[in-house]
């Protein structure tokens, strides 16, 4: 009886729906009944209200009257299991207050949707704001492998995005039987295994340790009219938003599917991050994009909480777009407004750092790598004004470390603010080395942002640090995979003369490797190693070569490759670098070529801990305005603080006293010039005193200079603001001493 009550009661709904859904155009007109019937019948009286149940259970009242507390069940489940002693007072009151709420809520049996989506939204947003008392711990991010989740499994998530909803990530994207074939093995390129599987989502407290939670969507999941993805030609790029006004989450993906009118975006809702989400609409045309669809798309979501598509137009994709997410319940996309025109470029992104919006981009290369393309906002919004292109500064030497554009992911850390680019390498399509995901962090160096590209580094999620890995790859397109296709110029290596190439076939049954001959050689100039005890090892075959490592003070290790007809591992071990730059020669010993690949450069040696009380300038929280660079020998550290050469550029440190007092200040400093360069110095905004930084003789000697001034108890923060237009003199390091004067 209940079955022929419900079919009864759909069909009024269904036509409440085509009349309500009608005014928004695209792919609105009369949705069958299967669609709405299909969203409902799937569920139990357990995921509603009791009140909305009953009315739906007896004749006369519609499924749109139902009030579902699934996801708000869900979510007040998992936030009981928080415990007190791990954040601060002052954030656990507020979050403990919306928990009791949102409980009651979910228990209340005439409880109405907005009321509903009221609690979700206040307890998703105190959980967000949630402190932790301690400093966290760092977590290791390895690049160039295969990730699994915390069971073991293979991570199949490509063209997708990590969103934070309440106190944890979420990681969707798409899983394509290419990816499966290639990661066992990847030998060849799987680009005509482009199907569908589905969308997977994982859950992470520290963006390194993922949890499979479900698969929001599968080949069986609607689209409407009476279609299902697994219909779909193409399923890609996509993103989620939660819409505070429905307490839904909806997922925004790329869809072609003939049954559906062509391309557009396909829009599914769920009532919590790892609910399995529904059909929602499906878009074919976003006012003014010239075409249907979109060319590529994330979701980016700013710091009020508002939503937009990021994407580009389908065709040529020479015009790229910000477009909101329609306030009321996410469901449609409103009007694209134009931010870039020019090349075409793909895998359409957006950040936000320091104020500033950058829309970020690749060539459109199909499957492979590039730089990043970068345009920044020049006014507050972000639908605004954006300046013109301009490359992203460390993306150049191994094109964006062998990726394309794919998201990105903002960490508010109780320290600093980080930047993650998340990079999709399309391994399984373009055979272009191991491992779908690559993620480095992005800094603001000056004005512009940087790019750390690197095969290994550590994260820490409580206070938004992160440092290199202690097993990190200093040579950059050590596999020679960046190029997409045979050229005489590698990407990242300097010809030396004789000739160069990439050619087919690299070690282990990669795709390509490096091929040097007639006497000839290629350099790769590393910006900055740590002082310490290195090991270089690659695979090489061929006619005899050597490669040479020269340190920053010009010392040299030389490998000797001999000839070989098969691939054979060579290692150099115990190779002392100071810290600075250094450069790696790949030289042929004759007219033979000599071929290398999966070429490493890793640090042995232990890192020295720096002294109690000192502070890089080229680590943050430090600010630089200017450039960190390298290219003068005898610093500390990774680099130093080259200030612009203009009065007020300063170099800023934030600097922790365990008591207030007087503290001596050790401000290492270069100056090459033949005159001194004075600058203020400015404590917790107050100028305590005027620094004169006499000249060094060179560049390359350091010395001290020895101030005292008074700090308060915790943090300071302690600014070098020069009073000329020649700037400041090159700063190494400060080191603070408290109580010592």
């Amino acid at each position: 009886m209940i079955g022929t009550l419900r079919k009864t009661v759909l069909v009024t709904a269904a036509w409440l729906f085509m009349s309500a859904a009608a005014p928004g155009g695209i792919a609105a007109a009369a949705e069958p009944l299967a669609d709405l019937n299909d969203n409902v019948s799937g569920y139990s009286a357990a995921d509603y209200t009791a009140d909305s149940w009953a009315s739906f259970s007896s004749q006369g009242a519609a499924a749109n009257g139902l009030v579902m507390v699934r996801g708000l069940k869900r979510l007040v489940a998992d936030y009981k299991t928080r415990s007190a002693g791990k954040y601060t007072g002052d954030s656990w009151a507020p979050f403990a207050k919306a928990l009791n709420t949102a409980a009651d809520v979910a228990a209340d049996a005439s409880a109405t949707a907005s009321e509903v989506a009221a609690a979700k939204t206040a307890l998703v947003t105190a959980a967000d704001n949630l402190t932790a008392t301690d400093e966290g711990t760092f977590q290791t991010i390895t690049n160039n492998v295969f990730w699994n989740d915390t069971s073991g499994n293979p991570i199949y998530s490509q063209g997708g995005g990590v969103f934070k909803f309440g106190d944890t990530y979420y990681w969707y994207g798409v899983h394509y039987t290419g990816a499966e074939y290639y990661r066992a093995n990847p030998t060849r390129k799987y680009d005509g295994d482009v199907s569908f599987v589905s969308i997977p989502v994982y859950s992470s407290k520290d963006l390194v340790n993922w949890k499979f939670e479900n698969r929001v969507a599968t080949r069986s999941t609607g689209v409407g009219s009476g279609a299902n993805m697994g219909g779909a030609g193409w399923v890609g790029r996509l993103g989620v938003s939660y819409n505070e006004n429905t307490g839904k989450y909806v997922l925004a993906v790329q869809m072609w599917h003939t049954g559906r009118g062509g391309h557009g975006v396909l829009l599914l809702q769920g009532d919590s991050p790892t609910d399995t989400f529904d059909y929602g609409y499906f878009q074919t045309q976003i006012t003014n994009s010239p075409t249907t669809g979109t060319g590529d798309q994330t979701v980016f979501t700013d710091d009020d909480g508002k939503d937009y598509l990021i994407f580009s137009n389908r065709e040529g994709r020479s015009r790229g777009f910000v477009a909101k997410f329609r306030e009321s319940d996410s469901l449609r996309i409103e009007p694209g407004v134009e931010i870039r025109r020019g090349d075409g470029r793909e895998g359409n992104a957006m950040f936000k750092l320091d104020g500033k919006y950058y829309h970020a981009a690749s060539d459109l290369h199909g499957w492979n790598t590039s730089v990043n393309y970068v345009n920044e906002s020049t006014s507050s919004n972000v639908q605004g004004s954006y300046s013109s292109e301009y490359v992203l500064a460390g993306t150049e030497m191994d094109y964006s470390h062998v990726t394309q554009t794919g998201f990105f992911v903002t960490v508010k850390g109780t320290k600093q603010n980080t930047v993650i680019y998340a990079g999709d390498r399309w391994a399984d399509f373009a055979w272009n080395g191991i491992g779908y995901n690559q993620w480095v962090p992005i800094t603001k160096t000056g004005a512009r942002p940087q790019f750390h590209s690197m095969s290994q580094w550590q994260f820490n999620i409580t206070t938004g640090e992160w440092r290199v890995g202690p097993a990190n790859n200093y040579i950059l397109n050590p596999d020679i995979q960046a190029d997409r296709i045979i050229v005489s110029s590698v990407r990242g290596w300097r010809n030396l003369g004789g000739s160069v190439t990439n050619v087919d076939g690299g070690a282990n049954g990669s795709r390509f490797a490096l091929q040097v001959s007639n006497s000839g050689g290629v350099e790769q100039r590393i910006a900055s190693v740590p002082a310490g005890a290195y090991t270089l090892s690659l695979h090489a075959r061929g006619s005899a070569g050597q490669v040479v490592i020269t340190g920053s003070n010009g010392s040299q290790r030389t490998l000797s490759i001999p000839s070989s007809s098969g691939w054979a591992k060579r290692e150099l071990t115990g190779i002392a670098l100071p810290s600075g730059a250094a450069t790696v020669t790949v030289r042929a010993s004759g007219s033979g070529g000599v071929i290398v690949d999966q070429l490493s450069l890793v640090k042995t040696s232990p890192d020295t801990p720096p002294p109690p009380g000192r502070y890089e300038a080229e680590t943050a929280p430090a600010v630089c305005q200017g450039t960190i660079d390298t290219n003068w020998a005898g610093f500390s550290g990774t680099g130093f603080c080259n200030g612009t050469n203009a009065a007020g550029a300063y170099a800023q440190f934030t600097a922790n006293a365990s008591a207030a007092g007087t503290a001596t200040l050790g401000i290492r400093f270069a100056n090459g010039t033949s005159g001194a360069r004075a600058a203020n110095l400015v404590v917790n905004g107050s100028t305590v005193a005027t620094v004169s930084f006499e000249s060094t003789g060179a560049w390359t000697t350091w010395v001290t200079k020895t101030v005292t001034v008074p700090l308060n108890a915790g943090s300071n923060t302690i600014r070098l603001d020069p009073t000329a237009a020649d700037g400041l003199p090159n700063v190494d390091y400060l080191d603070v001493s408290v109580g010592a004067a």
